[in-house]
């Protein structure tokens, strides 16, 4: 709700701006500040709602994103051309307040509590201890309450978080030079931008489409190849786009283009969440957010000076095909890697608690005398061996 309300801020701010250092204050850091707020609250709480069916969820909350997509550009210059640039910002920031309802309706779900039939006073006791040890807690433990820095020590999250690091440089620029590669292809601009419609709408249809498949009972354990080979899909589509010389041949790219975003779209969060889990999934996401910012930014700038340098469109698709199939390459092989492993240690977790339940069946049998002395030596020597591997889990 706070987010609506910084967006709503940010375009009325914006419609009296008289510079464009002044759009960047407003629309850019007020505005990007709103939707942030928007963007972590909204995926986290879909893993707080849904667990056997989280994946699907998550495509048709993904979805949302094309299905205004695909009607904004048109929308746009409607509104520009009725109410002029002023008046069109006024309305924009009067849809971003419907951020505000969406947020009254996500409603936390409340902890279930055990109803007791008696009520005594050492349950309130237990309640007193709590609220004074959550007071002595430091400043650290609450810092890493919200942004938990301990996910730099995962494994699936540091593979995942340096694949992303990769796709980003070479994701969203085909999407914003889409329009001027049609029109140096001599393609009129009304059916240039008509292309971004055309990947908006199958973008709408593949997000819960791919939350479909991933939600399977063959694709959900292996979550994390259905992102690899989603974005080795999309890295393909951007080295074939040079091929497209005619319209028709560039909608083609754009329907196929448009079901590769849409289907990385729709589990990119989901795979985070399968590897962190939801209680961390807040912190992963807004670090993840954090450091993505960098390639997010560098990369369509880098690919327009490579138009610059090379005067040619179809480098650039090159390049960003080659850095997007390079992560795919990368996420596959981090992530069967981190699959034998964790099979690995679920294998001796199992050996582990066969030991642990063997020796406490024998601790059961009767013992003589005579080896009283023997068998006390044997339980300390496995009671340490339990709490070493108590510190090393």
């Amino acid at each position: 709700m706070v987010g609506g309300l910084l967006c709503c801020l940010s375009m009325m701010l914006a419609s009296f701006c008289t510079s464009v250092i002044q759009l960047y204050l407003t629309v850019g850091f007020i505005g990007g500040l709103g939707l942030a707020f928007n963007l972590q609250p909204a995926l986290t709480i879909i893993g707080k709602y849904f667990y056997r069916k989280r994946p699907m969820a998550n495509g048709l909350a993904m979805a949302g994103s094309p299905v205004f997509l695909s009607t904004l550009a048109p929308f746009n210059q409607f509104l520009s051309n009725t109410f002029g640039w002023k008046g069109s910002f006024l309305i924009l920031g009067a849809i971003f307040l419907h951020a505000c309802v969406a947020g009254a309706l996500m409603r936390p779900l409340e902890p279930k509590r055990a109803t007791s039939k008696s009520k005594n006073k050492i349950g309130v006791n237990e309640d007193s201890g709590l609220k004074k040890t959550h007071q002595k807690k430091s400043t650290c433990e609450q810092i890493n309450k919200y942004l938990d820095f301990s996910l730099f020590k995962h494994r699936g999250f540091l593979i995942y978080l340096s694949g992303n690091v990769i796709m980003f440089l070479g994701f969203f620029a085909p999407v914003i030079f889409l329009a001027p590669y049609a029109k140096d292809r001599g393609i009129d601009e009304y059916s240039a931008a008509f292309l971004l419609s055309v990947m908006a709408f199958v973008d709408m249809f593949a997000r819960p489409l791919g939350g479909v498949i991933a939600n399977s009972k063959l694709v959900r354990p292996r979550i994390q190849y259905f992102l690899s080979f989603s974005v080795m899909f999309t890295g393909v589509c951007h080295l074939l786009c040079p091929l497209a010389q005619t319209y028709s041949s560039l909608v083609v790219y754009a329907i196929f283009f448009g079901y590769g975003f849409g289907s990385v779209s729709s589990v990119l969060f989901e795979t985070l969440m399968d590897l962190v889990g939801a209680p961390k999934f807040s912190s992963a996401v807004g670090l993840t957010t954090i450091v993505e910012c960098g390639p997010v930014l560098l990369g369509p700038p880098l690919a327009g000076k490579l138009v610059d340098i090379t005067g040619e469109y179809q480098y650039m698709y090159l390049a960003s095909g080659a850095i997007v199939i390079a992560s795919s390459i990368w996420l596959l092989i981090g992530n069967f890697i981190n699959y034998r492993l964790l099979d690995k240690e679920r294998k001796m977790e199992q050996e582990r608690k066969k030991k642990a339940t063997t020796f406490e069946s024998g601790e059961t049998e009767p013992l003589s005398k005579s080896k009283q002395d023997e068998v006390s030596v044997k339980i300390s020597k496995t009671q340490s061996i339990a709490s070493e591997r108590e510190t090393n889990i």
